[in-house]
């Protein structure tokens, strides 16, 4: 850890079932019923999210509605109330407000907290977890489930760790022998694809990789070979950055019908590329177009997979965006396409003074 002297205290909030709680709270009578929010399965929707009793029968973010009423045909679906959940994570977020100020939202349903010089609670991180948890409850009549470690990614886990409604810590001098244990699926960010690749070469634990080499590590997975190297040495540095600012704009269509030819796909991307071109100026009216170099495109698979591919030091034009996508259809490899995406990274400003400069 880069300070050795103090470990940081870092709690991990994560919101139980957050779309449908609410729903539920808010119409007691659903509180016995298989409950999720997502789209219509007559539009190709998928759950955002569902209740436990949902979930015993199968059910899971991300999941086509279409399945999950197959596999659950009393399902109660109901449809995203976005302003109504932004509301209640202004709320949630009211309540974190008073025991730090250094507040990193993921998303409207979770949040790093860094209580590392918070004094209340004799400055226990396991009490002021259970406390927010409790204010959580009492206010808003919500569970949120709670992780305390002193490294994020250790955080998150735990957070996973008693769920619903409940917390888990690991202590500073348990976290050598936590991580060694640790299935290397449990990673936040290591998916099935990455998960399956990393056992065919016979790693499937965090002690695993401890016995690998980094650079083959890097070799094979790039930038996330490196952080699942460094996650199993227990090393986290990164800081909880309660001004995290966005970082890239996006624009993307779950089509009506799967479709697999690249011409197709190009026909979705010139609908998409004014839509894309028209958020970034509506975002980032400062910022010349010039200034976005790095881009990007997006697939989802019939199989639900989704892969990514990026250029840097390009031009922001539709046909740079043409050529990534015909690079990544080859992905394909046969599969249909149900989503098409394109992506641009929004330029540090830091390193446009420092260019500036020169």
């Amino acid at each position: 850890m880069s300070d050795k002297t103090k470990p940081r205290k870092i709690i991990h909030i994560d919101m139980d079932c957050f779309y449908a709680s609410i729903e539920i709270r808010d119409n007691p009578a659903l509180q016995d019923k298989p409950v999720a929010v997502g789209g219509s399965s007559r539009q190709r929707g998928v759950l955002s999210t569902c209740n436990y009793i949902a979930r015993r029968y199968g059910l899971h973010s991300a999941m086509p509605t279409a399945q999950a009423v197959k596999l659950c045909p009393d399902l109660v679906l109901l449809p995203v109330d976005m302003v109504r959940y932004k509301q209640t994570s202004a709320q949630i977020h009211q309540i974190f407000s008073r025991y730090t100020d250094l507040i990193e939202p993921i998303s409207l349903d979770e949040a790093y907290l860094d209580v590392t010089e918070s004094s209340l609670f004799r400055g226990s991180a396991t009490w002021i977890a259970a406390d927010i948890r409790r204010a959580i409850w009492q206010e808003l009549q919500l569970t949120a489930s709670a992780g305390i470690a002193p490294l994020k990614f250790l955080a998150k886990i735990a957070s996973d760790h008693n769920k619903p409604n409940g917390q888990f810590v690991i202590n500073p001098h348990e976290v050598a022998d936590f991580v060694r244990q640790l299935p290397l699926r449990k990673i936040p960010g290591v998916g099935k694809v990455t998960t399956q690749r990393l056992t065919e070469i016979g790693l499937q634990t965090c002690a695993d990789v401890q016995r690998f080499s980094l650079n083959e590590l890097i070799n094979r997975f790039g930038k996330m070979g490196q952080r699942i190297w460094q996650f199993s040495h227990g090393i986290d540095e990164r800081q909880v950055e309660p001004n995290r600012e966005r970082k890239s704009i996006a624009v993307e269509r779950t089509l009506a019908e799967n479709i697999r030819t690249v011409a197709q796909g190009i026909d979705v991307l010139n609908t998409l590329y004014p839509q894309l071109l028209r958020r970034i100026q509506a975002s980032c009216a400062d910022i010349p177009l010039t200034h976005f170099q790095r881009i990007g495109v997006k697939l989802k698979f019939d199989d639900f997979h989704s892969t990514t591919l990026e250029k840097s030091a390009v031009q922001f034009n539709q046909e740079n965006f043409t050529d990534l996508l015909r690079q990544i259809w080859q992905r394909a490899q046969g599969r249909q396409i149900r989503l098409i995406g394109l992506f641009a990274h929004i330029p540090d400003p830091r390193a446009e003074r420092q260019m500036s400069l020169w």
